[in-house]
């Protein structure tokens, strides 16, 4: 663990955020659908549950996506445990990844979907949660990672 430290401390505190941030929905909100208007037509809490993928695609696809998030997220864990240590983007980036990955695929093994509550209305983009955020930002540290890989290799 010592290899990509920062992996593992990304994608442990991500998976806890992400959990605990839902607990707090399931426990705050009596019914699906409830709302708490932070920003009132801009950003909202609201309380939903997606039994499909990233903006309700695949909507009650829950049985094959918790198969494909818990073969990403050993992927993942293998990537960094037996593979070489990567760069700190990297690292971040594969450990934001997981932290969604498995917060998300726990959630759609125990219940059979995910919970949802971050609800920006004033783009009217679908409803999301901090799982969700963390595969984005991931990405985005790994887009930073590959070009920054190809800029050095151009200059070498």
């Amino acid at each position: 663990m010592k290899k990509n430290r920062w992996f593992w401390i990304v994608g442990i505190v991500g998976f806890i955020l992400d959990q605990v941030t839902k607990y707090w929905v399931v426990q705050t909100f009596p019914d699906i659908g409830d709302t708490i208007p932070l920003w009132p037509g801009v950003f909202h809490f609201t309380y939903v549950i997606n039994t499909g993928a990233a903006f309700s695609f695949f909507e009650g696809g829950a049985k094959w996506l918790r198969w494909l998030s818990l073969g990403v997220s050993l992927g993942l864990m293998a990537l960094a445990w037996w593979g070489e240590k990567m760069k700190v983007t990297e690292q971040l980036g594969y450990g934001f990844i997981l932290s969604g990955a498995l917060g998300n695929g726990l959630d759609r093994f125990l219940f059979g979907y995910v919970v949802d509550f971050l609800d920006f209305r004033l783009i009217n983009f679908p409803v999301f949660n901090l799982a969700d955020v963390f595969i984005n930002i991931g990405i985005v540290f790994l887009l930073i990672a590959s070009f920054g890989s190809q800029s050095s290799s151009k200059v070498s």
